[in-house]
C-alpha cells in the first residue's frame, strides 16, 4: 500500500507528464523559480543592476507605489503575509475607533486559518452579523445587537464558493456600516478578479472601504507576500505595527519583483480567466452528468470570479483516484495537483476549480470530453 508521500510523489510526477491540466498545478522547482525572477525583473522593467532593497527601500517601495496608484488609495505597504497584514489593519482600525470589536463572517480568513489570532496576539473580538453562505447584508449589519469598531467583507467569500454580493448589495452593507459609525476593511486577498462581476475598475471597488488588503500570489501567481492599502496616515501608522509584528525584513527584493512582475503580466488577463470560468464550469457540470454522474454541482453555478466549487457524490479518495489514474493513462488531467475533500456529509465532496492561463487553451468541448475520460474512471 502506497504511503502519503509516495502517493503525492506519484501525483506530482503524473500531472508534470500531462500535455493538457486544465486546472494548474505544477509546483515550480528551486531552479524554475530562480529563473523566473530574472525574467520577472525584466517584465517589471527592474534594473537589476541596481542596489538591492533594505529594510522596505527601492524595489519595494516601487511596489508599494504601484499598488497605491492601480487601488487609488493615499499609500500602500508591502507585507510578507496576508495574515500579518490584516491583523495589522484591524489592530490600526481598533485603536482609532476605540472599540476592539470587528464584524465579520464566520468562513472568513481571519475565522478559519489564523489560529485565533486575532484574540490571541491582536487582542480583538470578533462577532458574526450572519452565518449565511455569502457577505453579510445591509439589514444584518444594521440590527447587529452590539456594537462593533470595523467591517470586515472578504471580497470574494472563498469558503461560501468564492461569491459576491452584487455591487449595490455592497455599497449598502458598506453604508449600514457607516450609519453605525464603523470603518470598513476589505480582505481583497482576490479582490483583482472582482472587476467584471461589479462592472466597476479596483479604484471605485477599494475606494468603498477605509482601507484593502491585496494578495500577490493568491490570483496573481506570485512568489509571496501582500499589501495593505488605504489612507497615507493610516499606513504610516500599520508600518509601525508592521515593524512590531516582524515584518521589517532586511531584503525583499524576489517576492517584491515577482508581484510587479505579476501585475505586468497576470492582472491584465484576468478578466478573460473570469468570463472563461463560466464556460468551463458549464461544461464541467454538464460534462459530467451526460457521462453519467449523478447531480454534478458547480457553485456558484455561473461563477462571481475565475474561481468556484465542484461537488460530486462520490468520496473524496474515489474521485482524487480516477483523476490520477485520468492523468497516467492519458496524459490529460482536469483538476491538476487539486485534492478533493469532503467537507459536509460522507461521500459528497468538492474541489476548488480555479481557471487561468493554461485553462484558456481547452474549448468547452474539450472540457466535456475530459469530464467523460474522468466519470469512466469512477465506476
Amino acid at each position: 500500500m502506497e504511503t502519503t508521500d509516495q502517493l503525492r510523489a506519484r501525483r506530482r510526477a503524473a500531472v508534470a507528464a500531462c500535455s493538457r491540466v486544465l486546472v494548474d498545478g505544477h509546483d515550480r522547482t528551486l531552479r524554475e523559480w530562480s529563473a523566473l525572477l530574472a525574467e520577472d525583473a525584466e517584465a517589471a522593467g527592474v534594473d537589476l543592476d541596481a542596489p538591492a532593497d533594505l529594510y522596505g527601500d527601492g524595489v519595494v517601495a516601487e511596489l508599494e507605489t504601484r499598488v497605491a496608484a492601480l487601488l487609488g488609495t493615499g499609500a500602500a505597504a508591502f507585507f510578507p503575509t496576508g495574515t500579518m497584514a490584516q491583523q495589522v489593519a484591524l489592530r490600526t482600525w481598533a485603536g482609532r475607533t476605540g472599540n476592539p470589536t470587528v464584524a465579520l463572517h464566520p468562513l472568513a480568513h481571519p475565522e478559519m486559518y489564523e489560529r485565533d489570532a486575532l484574540r490571541t496576539v491582536t487582542g480583538l473580538r470578533t462577532v458574526h452579523p450572519t452565518r449565511a453562505g455569502r457577505l453579510p447584508d445591509a439589514a444584518e449589519v444594521a440590527d447587529l445587537d452590539e456594537p462593533f469598531g470595523t467591517l470586515m467583507l472578504e471580497l470574494p467569500l472563498r469558503e461560501a464558493g468564492f461569491v459576491l454580493p452584487t455591487w449595490d448589495e455592497l455599497a449598502a452593507t458598506v453604508a449600514a456600516a457607516r450609519e453605525r459609525d464603523a470603518v470598513v476593511h476589505f480582505d481583497g486577498a482576490r479582490l483583482w478578479e472582482c472587476t467584471p462581476h461589479f462592472g466597476r475598475d479596483l479604484p471605485e471597488i477599494a475606494g468603498l472601504a477605509d482601507s484593502v488588503y491585496v494578495s500577490f500570489y493568491k490570483s496573481l501567481g506570485g512568489l509571496s507576500g501582500a499589501a495593505l492599502a488605504g489612507p497615507a496616515d493610516f499606513v504610516a501608522e500599520a508600518k509601525a505595527w508592521r515593524h512590531r509584528y516582524g515584518g521589517q525584513i532586511a531584503h525583499q527584493f524576489p517576492a517584491a519583483l515577482s508581484a510587479l512582475a505579476a501585475l505586468e503580466r497576470v492582472l491584465p488577463r484576468l478578466p478573460r480567466y473570469v468570463e472563461h470560468a463560466r464556460t468551463v464550469a458549464r461544461a464541467l457540470r454538464e460534462g459530467l452528468a451526460d457521462a453519467g454522474v449523478t447531480l454534478p454541482l458547480t457553485h456558484p453555478a455561473e461563477p462571481h470570479t475565475h474561481q468556484f466549487q465542484l461537488w460530486l457524490p462520490y468520496p473524496a479518495a474515489a474521485l482524487d483516484d480516477a483523476g490520477l489514474r485520468m492523468a497516467e493513462e492519458t496524459g490529460t488531467s482536469l483538476f491538476g495537483l487539486r485534492r478533493f475533500t469532503e467537507p459536509g456529509p460522507p461521500g459528497l465532496s468538492m474541489t476548488e476549480v480555479t481557471v487561468a492561463e493554461p485553462a484558456l487553451a481547452w474549448t468547452e468541448s474539450d472540457v466535456r470530453a475530459a469530464a467523460a475520460e474522468f466519470a469512466a474512471r469512477l465506476g
